[in-house]
């Protein structure tokens, strides 16, 4: 029978740390070597990280990233190795080195350059132009890099029906967002029965400021099977024996691919051949498949929001957060998730009340440090206000109260934490949530002052359901109840409330998403049941406060279309809906 053993380096890479990432990708050769495999798969990229953006406009970086790729050839012996890398010829290319036994045995370049949402590699990458495969002298292999298996044509059509490959390795740096790997899920199997081809796809894992990669490297056959798969959102190394007998089998018993190879003859074959021959092994020891269960929607966000805050915080040089707890769902969410990804001891809490501040928030706030095991602070903040009355007082007199004194408030709290976060070198996370974001109902300088918005892309509707969540997980009481239950307010003034401003969370959250992530019209969203004249308000206020989201700190992307990158409006801007 004929066998290939393959593994899957699936490793958290870090954006420029070229020498870091150099060593990773050689501990995962040494070991997939030791496990006796004859190929090991690592993600798009893995030598400069991803998306390295506007470093690869400066040579040394290039020049760097080319000597790491050097350093992991010389150590490649005993084994064919594929490594994501930035190659340098009359462009540049996103591009996957194949190592065997020592020597760069060839190179594939990326055809398909994404140019939406988070991806710009039109700004720095040419598109590839052949199609090489791997020749192993028992089978062969074709190599393509994370957009090119996303079409059903090229190239993986030619690598199997002109290069006759039985194995497909897709290396990729593909971002996270809540659910999408179950669609990715599916577009591999059917890569893989419609090709009649296994499939291994290695995908990066870890965060990058505002993206994640999920992880979630896996195996399919040739009927689109799930053989095994890697753990999602952590690091995983798998290793599994694939049958290539069982692919040529299935493709004798397939008419539609001999009448496809036989529409192609005479066409030019823009296949080229990387000679690998396979590295003899007297003894292998055994590997069983992997096959790690699929999270829970509530748990892969969790997850999520956890590497995500993790890897800025560490790669950042940081160890310890700072949070402005005002007793209320976010910035209570907040806290549990940094607990999570940082530990209790790397975490602290800063209370700030204000004359407004009711006495179940202070309450909530102290529970809820306590209830962590987090550093807590009160620092109250009405002397302050009273300092800034005394010093706008000619300056404001005759005009009435309001919005300014709220925000003056937050300002106040946004100067305390910062000052702390300078004195100790604490990051500060900021508490705003994706619904608050969206509509400018936060303040410049006062709570959208921190490091770090780590809830910036959650909606509050899922804050909620988050909250409850990891209660639910706990067994007991780790956010306040009342955090949850009580009705949401800034607390800036005398009984205030969220609803004083917007409309309630579960009406504003639909139509935050019609517009924010699917660019919907006026009509379009009126026609799903909500008040025109609502829907027309809504949408100015998302409008008019892109200024604000520009000066907002990075966080976690866990929607299909965060606040960030993916949507990228004027300031400046006269069109009204």
């Amino acid at each position: 029978m004929r066998t290939i053993r393959i593994s899957l380096a699936q490793i958290n890479c870090t954006v420029g740390a070229l020498e870091a990432n150099t060593r990773r990708i050689v501990d995962g050769v040494n070991r997939a070597r030791d496990l006796g495999a004859d190929l090991v798969a690592f993600p798009e990229m893995a030598v400069p990280g991803y998306p390295p953006e506007d470093l690869l406009m400066m040579s040394e970086f290039i020049e760097a990233n080319l000597r790491c790729l050097h350093d992991i050839v010389r150590a490649a012996h005993g084994i064919t190795a594929v490594v994501g890398f930035v190659d340098k010829a009359d462009d540049l290319y996103n591009a996957a080195a194949v190592i065997h036994d020592g020597r760069l045995a060839g190179v594939y370049h990326k055809m398909f350059l994404p140019n939406y949402g988070v991806f710009d590699e039109h700004r720095y990458f040419q598109a590839g132009k052949t199609i090489p495969v791997i020749d192993t002298g028992c089978t062969t292999v074709g190599i393509n890099i994370c957009e090119d298996i996303w079409y059903p044509g090229e190239p993986i059509t030619t690598q199997t029906l002109e290069g006759g490959a039985e194995l497909i390795v897709n290396i990729s740096a593909s971002p996270y967002h809540a659910k999408k790997g179950r669609k990715r899920n599916r577009m591999l199997a059917t890569r893989a029965s419609d090709n009649s081809t296994i499939v291994a796809f290695v995908n990066m894992v870890g965060g990058q400021d505002e993206l994640i990669f999920d992880g979630e490297s896996m195996i399919l056959d040739q009927r689109g099977e799930l053989i095994c798969k890697a753990a999602q959102l952590e690091e995983d190394f798998v290793t599994c024996d694939l049958d290539l007998d069982a692919v040529f089998r299935e493709r004798i018993h397939d008419p539609r691919r001999r009448k496809e190879k036989r529409s192609r003859f005479g066409e030019r074959n823009d296949v080229t051949r990387i000679h690998a021959p396979a590295i003899e092994r007297k003894e292998r020891p055994p590997v069983s498949p992997v096959l790690c269960r699929s999270l829970s929607t509530e748990d892969e966000i969790m997850r999520a929001l956890v590497l995500g805050l993790n890897d800025y915080v560490f790669k950042n040089g940081f160890r310890k957060v700072l949070i402005g707890l005002s007793g209320g769902i976010d910035s209570s969410l907040v806290a549990a998730i940094a607990v999570t990804a940082l530990g209790k001891e790397n975490v602290t809490g800063i209370s700030m009340p204000s004359p407004f501040t009711s006495r179940e928030s202070r309450a909530d706030a102290l529970a809820l440090s306590g209830n962590l095991g987090i550093g807590f602070m009160e620092i109250p903040i009405t002397e302050g206000m009273d300092v800034y009355n005394r010093m706008l007082e000619q300056v404001f007199e005759g005009a009435d109260r309001g919005v300014t004194e709220e925000n003056i408030q937050a300002r106040i709290r946004g100067n305390i934490l910062m000052a702390v976060s300078n004195k100790f070198g604490w990051l500060v996370l900021t508490t705003g949530n994706k619904s608050e974001m969206c509509v400018g109902y936060c303040t410049l300088y006062g709570d959208m002052a921190g490091g770090f918005a780590l809830i910036k892309d959650v909606p509050k509707t899922l804050v909620y359901t988050l909250a409850n969540h990891i209660n639910k997980t706990a067994g007991k009481e780790i956010i306040p109840s009342g955090s949850i239950t009580r009705e949401p307010s800034a607390e800036l003034r005398p009984d205030q409330k969220d609803t004083d401003s917007l409309p309630r969370y579960d009406v504003l959250d639909p139509i935050l998403q019609a517009y924010v992530e699917e660019d919907r019209s006026v009509r379009e969203i009126a026609a799903m049941g909500f008040d025109e004249a609502l829907v027309r308000r809504v949408l100015r206020m998302v409008d008019v406060s892109e200024y604000k989201r520009r000066q907002s700190p990075p966080g976690v992307k866990i929607t299909p279309r965060a606040l960030g990158k993916d949507r990228r409006l004027p300031i400046s801007n006269g069109f009204r809906r």
